[in-house]
Order: structure tokens, then sequence, then C-alpha cells
């Protein structure tokens, strides 16, 4: 099939939203269709590249600098998106989002009658903390549910990646058939590593071998409440425990400036960005994997410690219990609280006897999501939408 993806997030970006994007449109690739990718040029002016049999199409965008210096929008992406269309001739069109651009490829689709798919990774209360100036949060939130509404509503399908995801669209309104498809996790790469030097892969990172080691890997942002992490390890009052944080964003400022008002010290290690490629070995060096989010739809960071075999602790909110089970693979917490999360922590750190078992269970539910039957279920999707 010739198909057509199209977001405002791909790669080079590391977000959960491009991830998927990079992910399915390789692995359609892969099992031999046509794929090509609409996306904001990072460069400003527009370019077409190939990536792993996946033909880039970047639309000239201006960038958000110095305000989200990783944001780049289009402005008037219409008739470079007409080109492409031209180009091209998909079969079918996937949007990732409700974007600009993908405003602009849906209404280039639907102008030649071509079949829609649309998948939400968004939520209001992911950008409702990013917001530079204050503004009446049911007010933004109304807004900005129209807006994703207004987009995915004139889609033929939806899919969003877990059942609460998909709840939370129906429950808005939205009118087109929503299905709840995994991102999905590549098994082959993210897998338990008994060979690892654990301790070596801790002390390349400045970590203590010694402490049981909770590990948050993703986005530094306000919306992913990693100071609730710092705040119930201070609450802990165990020098045996330690947080490592991996990742960048525009909070990491912030959140060593609170490990250090904490007198947190070495117990709390940011990071910074870890390369995609030492992800599994960091992964597999950690003891507990930590998810303190509130507005989860899946979380992939999540999977992909699960299938190394980590126990998670997590928020119990929107879609983590769907991957956490209480007192099986890991504990659940109150959502926004300390007290609540050090207690949990501390509960993992003491039953270490329960690690093993707990990282099998975390093993299990993970090869549910494996990558393979995501991309054969959009397979499916992309089908029935052509008529093929």
């Amino acid at each position: 099939m010739r198909i057509l993806i199209a977001g405002q997030t791909y790669r080079p970006a590391t977000n959960g939203a491009a991830v998927f994007a990079v992910r399915l449109a390789e692995g359609l690739a892969a099992a031999g269709h046509r794929v090509d990718v609409v996306m904001p040029s990072d460069r400003g002016a527009g370019y077409h590249d190939v990536e792993r049999g996946v033909r880039i199409h970047a639309i000239s965008a201006v960038s958000l600098a110095p305000l989200y210096p990783e944001i780049w929008v289009t402005l008037r992406p219409g008739p470079e998106v007409a080109q492409v269309f031209d180009r091209v001739r998909p079969q079918v069109v996937h949007i990732q989002d409700h974007y600009p651009l993908s405003r602009a490829v849906l209404a280039a689709s639907r102008a030649r009658g071509l079949p829609v798919l649309g998948t939400n990774n968004f939520l209001p209360e992911n950008m409702i903390p990013q917001l530079p100036f204050p503004a009446s949060r049911a007010l933004v939130e109304r807004v900005l549910w129209r807006m994703v509404l207004g987009v995915l509503g004139r889609a033929d399908a939806v899919t969003a990646a877990s059942e609460t995801s998909a709840r939370i669209l129906r429950s808005r309104g939205l009118q087109a058939p929503v299905l709840a498809i995994s991102s999905g996790i590549d098994l082959a790469r993210f897998a338990p590593d008994s060979r690892l030097d654990r301790e070596a892969v801790r002390r390349r990172y400045g970590l203590e071998p010694r402490r049981a080691l909770f590990l948050y890997v993703g986005r530094l942002d306000r919306d992913k409440r990693v100071d609730l992490l710092l705040a119930a390890l201070a609450r802990t009052g165990r020098d045996d425990l330690q947080l490592a944080v991996a990742g960048r964003g525009r909070e990491a400022n912030a959140l060593a400036a609170l490990a250090a008002r904490l007198g947190l010290g070495a117990r709390a290690a940011l990071l910074g960005y870890v390369p995609d490629s030492d992800l599994p070995a960091l992964l597999n060096s950690a003891d507990v994997f930590a998810m303190p989010s509130e507005v989860e739809l899946q979380s992939i960071a999540t999977l992909e410690a699960m299938a190394t075999g980590r126990p998670v602790l997590a928020a119990n909110a929107r879609a983590l219990p769907e991957l956490v089970r209480d007192g099986v693979n890991g504990y659940l917490f109150r959502p926004g609280d300390a007290d609540d999360a050090a207690r949990a922590m501390v509960r993992l750190a003491d039953e270490r006897w329960r690690w093993p078992a707990m990282g099998a269970a975390s093993l299990a539910i993970a090869r549910s999501h494996a990558l393979p039957r995501t991309i054969a279920s959009y397979e499916a999707l992309y089908r029935r939408l052509a008529g093929g």
C-alpha cells in the first residue's frame, strides 16, 4: 500500500508521539509498504530525504525558539502538502495529531476523497502546565478539546494507544469510531539482559551500585511530575535508595535546584539526555522503574522498562493502571501524593525478594504490546479504510 503519515513530531524528536510515528513508519516500510512521512522541517526550509526505507517530506516551518526551541510550526503548509500528494498519490492517510500541518493534510485528503485515519496522543493537561501565561484552566481545556475534536471528528476512524485514551475520546463526544491499538515496543531491543554488568553501567552514569535504584526516563516538563519523585525520595528518609532521572526538558534546572533544596545529594542523579542506544542497558541496571505522571495515555517508557523485567512504581492515573497491576508487577500511588509515593517506594525497596516475580509479571504484560502486533493491526485497519 501507499501510506502517508503526517504529524507535528518525528525524528529527531524523542517524545512518545515521535517514537510511535517513527516505529510505525519504519515497521510498515519493512513490511513492504511505500511509506511517506510529512513533518515540519527542523531546518526551516523544506527538504526531502529517505530514512530507513521511509520517504521524508519536511514542510517549511518556523522555530518557536527561544520559548520552545524544539518545536517547529508550519505557517502555510497547503501548497507544499498539495505537491506531496500529487507526487505520492497515497491510498490511505494517517494524521498523528490536530496541529496545523495535520489540518492541512486532512484538508488535502478530503479534497481528493482519500480515507483518513487519525491518532490522538494529546491531553490538554499535557499543554496547560507549559503555558507561558496565566489562564483559566477550564477555558483553555475547552478550547483545546474543541481543536482536537474538530480535526479527529473529520477522520474516518481514530486510534488511541490504550483503552483509557479511547474512553476519554468517546466521553468527549467524538463521533468517529475509536479503536485502541498499542503504540508497541521493540521486544528484541528492550529485553532482560542477565549478562549485563549492572555495576559497570551504574558507575558509567555516576550511580551507586549498592543503593536500590529507582529510574525515571522521559521528558523533564511539568506534566511529568518528576518533582513528586524527588519529594517522595526525600520523605523516605532512607540513605539506601537512589533516584536517577534520564531525560531533558524545560524543568531540568528547576529539578536540579529542587534536589539541592531537599538535600538529596548523591541520592538523586539527573543524568540528562541518554542516547536511545544506551537505554536498554540503563533500564537493565535499575531495580525499579518510576513513572509519576498523571497524564499518560499509555507510556512507551514504562512499557520499555517492563520489557526489561523491571517492577514499576507509578501514579494511579489515566492509562498507567492498564500497565501496572498493584501488588503484581509493582505498586501504584495516589496521583500527586508524595507521601503515598514515598510509602510505595519504601515498600518496593523492602520487598527485594519480590522483584524477580514482579519483573516477570512486567515482562509478560509487555509482551502483549509487541511492535509486530501493532504494525499488523494498522495494516489491517488501513486496508479496511482503503476498501482493500
